[in-house]
């Protein structure tokens, strides 16, 4: 049974600025509370309490503040916080950046409201993250391993291709030995243009992955306040599929660039004084609360995954964005700008990447007990084959051994055949027998990180295959 909150209709707009409304002389208001904006035309728009002082509150209001005017405009204020209605039917439907429902289906038959700005998991009822999920992305599958209850961000660039990516990902995919029905997504744009956003639909739609999906659409021509609410009722919605149907739930979100410049945007109106490169203070334990809310909790069936997807300005891992992003999260995906040139798709670049939890959801039992040897050799091979590049681009190739040109050429085709897939699904077996073949080329004596047991298991039979 849904309670109604109680509300109180109040005057006493004072001014406008930018999102925000300040009222004076109200009493018995909270922090975060619930307010509809009742304009002088008497439309409904939603917003929150944001601050609140001994003369006046400042409202935020999520669909913007044109039009409103001091004489006119009237709030009711209620007393609970920004919720999200909850139940049977989620999955399978598209919503704005509020959580409202724009694919002309019905309502949601709500079973509960649930809180948008939920808390983050208690560490103490955390349980470890474990079990892979295949992505159908071998630089992901093999050498980067997502694991369940994990927060594993892609780092892109402005132009890059990561809007392909993350709607690959989510039509592709899985939980390894689980039944379908048990694994949902949650995929949350930020601040996208209207193209973009149709783009992510009809893909979703097309491909008959809609159903299993729940899509939430902020478009960038909506006002920046409501980017801040974007993923955290996404984030409500994943929380309900995995702690009261039992689901286990991979939550993507592109862009949490556009969410930081929301941030800085609306901290700019509040007269905060700003941090590094004008973005506020508190963004670090801002961008947590989003972050920690995915993992797994102690005696709960499901899980909460996150794959965040953010732009870094000017191609700067430094930046304030992933360098904040990085310290909260569990391992990070580099696109590389040099690889999307040479058409290279997915433009995964393997060096910088890495997965912390990798090993807690491979190996015997999981994947392939030879799992974990074979990603440490593509990677040794790989860093080794880019720094005999460096050195060929100044001696020359005619300077080089017999095995280091075998190590060049594993390079192009390591690039060619198994980062470049395209948009085709790739399962975890056919992964394997890609790298397996990729790495028969090279002479024993430099697969350092292949037992002997593996090399005449799977190199010896690649080559006589």
């Amino acid at each position: 049974m849904i309670s109604a909150a109680r509300s109180l209709l109040h005057t006493g707009v004072t001014s406008v600025q930018g999102p925000l409304v300040f009222v004076r002389n109200v009493r018995g208001a909270g922090l975060y509370d619930r307010v509809d904006v009742i304009t002088p035309e008497d439309a409904i728009r939603s917003g929150r309490v944001v601050a609140i002082s001994e003369d006046r509150i400042i409202v935020e209001v999520f669909q913007g503040t044109d039009g409103l005017s001091l004489q006119g405009t009237r709030l009711r204020l209620f007393d609970e916080p920004v919720t999200l209605d909850v139940g049977p039917g989620m999955l399978g439907r598209v919503y704005d950046g509020l959580g409202k429902p724009t694919d002309g289906g019905p309502p949601i038959p709500a079973r509960a409201r649930m809180r948008v700005d939920g808390n983050a998991i208690n560490p103490v009822r955390r349980d470890v993250p474990s079990e892979f999920i295949e992505t159908g992305i071998s630089a992901i599958d093999a050498m980067n391993s997502l694991v369940r209850g994990q927060k594993l961000p892609v780092f892109s660039g402005s132009g890059l291709s990561h809007d392909r990516l993350a709607s690959n990902i989510a039509r592709f995919a899985r939980l390894r030995g689980t039944d379908s029905t048990d694994f949902a997504i949650v995929f949350a744009a930020i601040g996208v243009t209207f193209d973009t956003a149709d783009h992510f639909r009809r893909e979703m739609d097309e491909y008959g992955a809609l159903e299993r999906i729940a899509l939430f659409l902020n478009l960038a021509s909506d006002p920046s306040a409501e980017r801040l609410l974007t993923p955290r009722v996404a984030l409500t919605a994943a929380e309900y599929l995995a702690y009261h149907e039992g689901r286990h739930v991979l939550v993507i979100v592109t862009d949490v660039t556009n969410y930081c410049e929301a941030l800085r945007e609306v901290s700019s109106s509040h007269g905060e004084v700003p941090s590094r490169k004008g973005y506020p203070g508190y963004m670090y334990s801002d961008l947590a609360s989003l972050y920690e809310r995915a993992g797994r909790i102690r005696d709960r069936a499901g899980s909460i995954t996150q794959v965040p997807i953010l732009t870094m300005p000017n191609d700067d891992i430094t930046h304030p964005i992933p360098d904040l992003s990085g310290y909260i999260t569990e391992g990070q995906i580099v696109l590389s700008r040099d690889l999307e040139r040479r058409g290279v798709f997915p433009p995964v670049a393997l060096l910088p990447c890495l997965s912390r939890l990798m090993n807690k959801g491979t190996g015997a039992g999981m994947t392939s007990a030879d799992h974990p040897a074979l990603a440490a050799q593509l990677y040794s091979s790989y860093a080794q084959a880019q720094r005999l590049k460096l050195l060929s681009s100044v001696v020359g190739e005619e300077g080089l051994s017999a095995s280091d040109r075998d190590l060049l050429a594993f390079l192009e085709r390591m690039e060619s055949e198994f980062l470049d897939q395209g948009d085709e699904r790739r399962t975890l077996e056919e992964t394997f027998d890609i790298a397996w073949r990729l790495l028969a080329q090279l002479p024993d004596e430099s697969l350092v990180r292949l037992a002997d047991r593996q090399i005449a298991e799977h190199i010896v039979a690649h080559r006589h295959g």
